[in-house]
């Protein structure tokens, strides 16, 4: 500090165009404030000054290098002096808000965030509470009160937050055929109108990745996703008939996009066989299948990036599906639910207040049991969903991921 140049407006130029790559700062505040102090008076910054603007600009560029203030910080401080307010006290007392979230419940939200990749604040908040309220962990106890906005505050701005692992994570040809109906799906708020869409896992070198098929539940979000080699019937009939058979509740349309993937006869003659609706989106009408568009985005894409996979891992992929996320997104992932307010001038609203999981969606329809295929009840489903909490089957499918994408690595 001894050294640095205080009184020569020239000398802090020159400092400043030979050391424009260079970070420093001084320590302390209250050797900052001295500093300031010293430089306002030496080069007479005075409230009555002689300075041209170029020697004023000069000054204040060269404090905020070496103090690290913003300019409007030392603008401030420069009026302060004008008053002879520039001191530095030591002893005073700022009022500061109570800490209401220790380090702990920090600790919490960030296990919870790095097990489920982070995912939105609303969701978020619902799987804390579910810690709580549901499996009866104590450590979630205040954490679970948090909301939603200052969740988002210590995601951004506290250090400990920031200093930890938590993660922050193709246009159809258009075809003409007679097969399918081309309308929106209304299953008014009956489960058993699934969206279905596929997600290519990337080319490289002329060669095809693989490829995820993501099937969807319009009213109860009921997910799940399953990985094959190749778009052909060979791969494609024998996957689409088990996931059907695998949803819980009665399934009555099969709705997708335009792609020849599943607007073909094959399909047809599948859905058909079983009294299943084929229908599809219409043109020009984007909004037909926006509900498994998100989802790819989402949820596959978080999970297996847009990076080439081999097609020879496939079938490994599928087994970590199978085992792991269908059941994660079913029984330990909340999705948020629209509800439809009508505004003063007569236009629908869609609000996103409602939070629960595909699972408790299902059983929260009225007459639930109605909606269930035979041998299925909920005494069953619930001791899939109960069994491990939220956190603990995110961490196992976490663990897991990690196993499998270091297969693919290595081989």
């Amino acid at each position: 500090m001894n050294n640095l140049p205080i009184g020569s407006i020239s000398q802090m130029e020159e400092f400043l165009k030979n050391n424009s790559s260079i970070k420093m700062e001084i320590e302390g505040k209250r050797s900052k404030y001295e500093f300031i102090k010293q430089v306002l008076l030496k080069t007479r910054y005075t409230k009555y000054n002689t300075l041209s603007k170029k020697e004023k600009i000069i000054i204040i560029k060269y404090l905020v290098k070496l103090v690290g203030y913003s300019k409007g910080h030392i603008k401030k401080l420069i009026q302060k002096l004008h008053k002879g307010l520039l001191v530095w006290n030591s002893s005073r007392n700022r009022n500061r808000f109570p800490i209401k979230y220790s380090p702990e419940d920090i600790q919490r939200l960030i296990e919870t965030d790095v097990a489920h990749e982070c995912l939105n604040g609303k969701t978020t908040k619902d799987i804390l509470r579910r810690q709580f309220e549901v499996f009866g962990d104590n450590r979630f106890e205040n954490i679970s009160k948090i909301s939603i906005s200052h969740l988002y505050n210590i995601r951004n701005g506290n250090r400990q937050y920031g200093g930890s692992e938590a993660l922050y994570l193709k246009h159809t040809q258009a075809v003409q055929t007679k097969i399918g109906i081309r309308r929106k799906p209304q299953p008014c708020g009956k489960p058993g109108f699934l969206r279905i869409d596929t997600v290519h896992q990337g080319d490289r070198d002329k060669v095809k990745g693989v490829y995820h098929i993501n099937i969807v539940d319009e009213v109860t979000q009921y997910e799940m996703i399953a990985t094959i080699e190749k778009i052909s019937e060979r791969f494609l009939k024998p996957i689409i008939e088990e996931l059907l058979h695998a949803f819980p509740f009665m399934i009555y349309e099969f709705h997708s996009d335009n792609g020849s993937e599943y607007v073909n006869h094959s399909v047809a003659r599948l859905l058909n066989k079983i009294h299943i609706e084929f229908t599809k989106s219409r043109s020009r009408h984007s909004n037909d299948n926006a509900l498994v568009e998100s989802k790819n985005g989402s949820i596959i894409r978080k999970l297996f990036g847009r990076n080439f996979i081999n097609q020879k891992y496939a079938k490994i992929i599928d087994v970590f599906n199978r085992k792991y996320v269908n059941n994660y997104l079913i029984y330990h992932r909340p999705c948020l639910f629209t509800e439809e307010q009508v505004d003063k001038l007569g236009k629908i609203r869609k609000k996103y207040n409602t939070v629960m999981t595909p699972y408790e969606k299902l059983k929260f329809l009225e007459n639930a049991e109605q909606y269930l295929k035979p041998g299925f009840s909920f005494e069953k489903l619930d001791k899939i969903a109960y069994t491990e909490s939220d956190n603990e089957w995110a961490e196992k499918m976490r663990k897991a991921k990690m196993e499998l994408f270091e297969k693919i690595k290595n081989n």
